[in-house]
């Protein structure tokens, strides 16, 4: 056409669904030839099934004891969606946690897939429990269906084979059904019990379209719709993910095998960030040198990281969750470096450790991290059985305010700074000392207060231990000596009948260990 002619307008392009339009970009062949072709030829997928996966035990007894808790009510424990990363393209999919430990499935195999855990008869349930689970998934388009070559978010063609219904049910020891029949399983006799209906409980926010379906299904089916108490339904779906949180608080044996695997890949990860050091420091962005180096290990060995790492040079260390990770790494200066790989199961280690960038510490570099050192140490010989998890923090804070008092950085006495009308202390160090770990990097988070922060401590559980002292290169309120330095110590610890262990001894904790690690790998 001349340069003057405008393209004909088609009448069905200004109603086709901005959700399609994605799709203008390139031309998709639909000829019922093409769709023939294309179904043709291909070898028979295998039928052998896998053996049953060493976790699917452990997952039916996590059923199990959340099914003694709920008699009589629906449970749904969604894994989640796709979530847009730009326009047509997603981020790497991750289930929610408790899907996660429900079902024993790791990795990216199930998007949308809901684990439903029906409510029996006594006697009827799985495992001895009172419910029977049920996972929902969408098994993988066949070759001769159309979504095979031309859905790019579940076709084959696109992202690979997946485990289809017979083998996810032979994996798991789970019933396993086709996604299509889910908005029945959830919705059927939804009511209120007093007239005979089924109570639902949903683990919220984690795939909006379950949610709708939830709270249409109670709004349909409530006896007096205009004046329902959402309030006590929220409460209903808050003590399910409270529940479900508390669970995790103990870690069984295939979890902390599965621990030890996560950190024994963060440990090897470090490894990379002290080789990769002689170009951090000849690099405008040296902390993305360093962050890139890790990730690499975390991509090698495991699914991916289990948070964004912190790669802090220099006075950046003293920003507690600096992920920006832009700032130069400086020959003289710490390096700060917060990271954790998550394995294939989803576990996760979070690991830290302050290195010289130069391979040495100077004088007031090691009186610091000595002095976060100590305050780890006695944090380490409170976390036994008995103790309550408080304590670990107390422990800690009593060897930083000593230390702060002793330089004559605190403005009172430490016995002062330690009560709870004080707390000058924590200009300094103003986190907590340990959180659970797990599943999550900060796991069980919405367990309640009686059983965290004033739980028991108690064999099975797993968490860290990091004290730190950040003073900033701002604070006036110090000597000169003391500004640009953070310092953190962060190890995962296993609780057992004889104490605590430490699952990330491997890398080394004391300033002589540190350097003299650093320069064997530097050799």
């Amino acid at each position: 056409m001349n340069q003057t002619e405008q393209p004909t307008q088609h009448p069905e392009s200004i109603q086709q669904p901005l959700e399609e339009r994605v799709n203008n970009r390139s031309h998709r062949p639909d000829s019922d030839a093409f769709r023939a072709f294309m179904a043709a030829n291909w070898a028979p997928a295998s039928t052998q099934l896998p053996a049953r996966a060493e976790v699917a035990d452990h997952a039916a007894r996590r059923r199990c004891a959340i099914s003694e808790q709920f008699k009589g009510e629906r449970l749904v424990i969604p894994a989640g969606a796709l979530k847009v990363r730009s326009n047509d393209c997603d981020y790497r999919f991750r289930p929610h946690s408790a899907f996660a430990h429900l079902t024993g499935l790791g990795v990216d195999h199930e998007p949308d897939a809901v684990l439903v855990l029906e409510p029996v008869a006594d006697g009827e349930g799985d495992d001895g429990g009172h419910h029977h689970a049920t996972l929902y998934f969408r098994p993988l388009a066949g070759r001769d269906m159309k979504q095979f070559y031309a859905d790019s978010r579940s076709g084959e063609f696109w992202i690979g084979p997946r485990p289809t219904l017979a083998e996810f049910r032979a994996l798991l020891g789970l019933d396993t059904v086709d996604i299509s029949e889910l908005e029945v399983a959830i919705t059927k006799n939804v009511g209120e019990p007093s007239v005979g209906g089924v109570s639902v409980r949903l683990v919220r926010k984690v795939d909006e379209n379950i949610d709708a379906l939830v709270d249409t299904a109670r709004y349909n089916t409530a006896v007096d719709p205009e004046n329902m108490d959402f309030a006590a339904l929220d409460e209903l779906d808050a003590k399910l993910a409270e529940a479900l949180s508390e669970l995790r608080l103990l870690k069984d044996g295939w979890e902390i095998e599965q621990m030890k695997i996560a950190i024994a890949a963060t440990a090897a990860g470090f490894e990379e960030i002290v080789k990769a050091l002689p170009r951090a420091v000849t690099h405008r962005r040296g902390e993305r040198v360093v962050e890139g180096a890790f990730f690499a290990r975390a991509r090698e060995d495991g699914n991916e990281l289990g948070y964004d790492t912190i790669a802090a040079g220099g006075n950046n260390a003293t920003i507690l969750h600096w992920t920006h990770n832009t700032g130069t790494v400086n020959d003289g200066e710490m390096l700060l470096v917060d990271a954790g790989v998550e394995a294939d199961s989803l576990y996760t280690a979070d690991v830290t450790r302050t290195i010289p960038v130069n391979g040495r510490y100077s004088e007031v570099q090691r009186r610091i991290y000595q002095a976060v050192l100590d305050a780890a140490d006695a944090a380490f010989a409170v976390a036994v059985p008995g103790r309550r998890f408080r304590e670990v923090h107390n422990a800690a804070m009593e060897v930083l305010a000593a230390r702060l008092e002793e330089w004559g950085l605190l403005p009172v006495a430490a016995a002062v700074a330690l009560s709870p009308e004080g707390q000058q202390h924590r200009r300094w160090m103003p986190h907590g000392t340990s959180h659970h770990l797990g599943l999550d990097v900060h796991d069980c988070a919405q367990a309640r207060a009686e059983l965290y922060l004033d739980g028991i401590i108690t064999e099975g559980m797993v968490f860290t231990i990091e004290p730190g002292l950040y003073f900033k290169a701002e604070d006036l309120g110090i000597p000169a000596e003391y500004r640009g330095n953070g310092v953190r110590i962060e190890d995962d610890i296993l609780i057992t009948a004889g104490g605590p262990v430490n699952l990330s001894a491997a890398l080394p904790r004391t300033p002589d260990d540190v350097e003299a690690w650093m320069a064997r790998l530097s050799a």
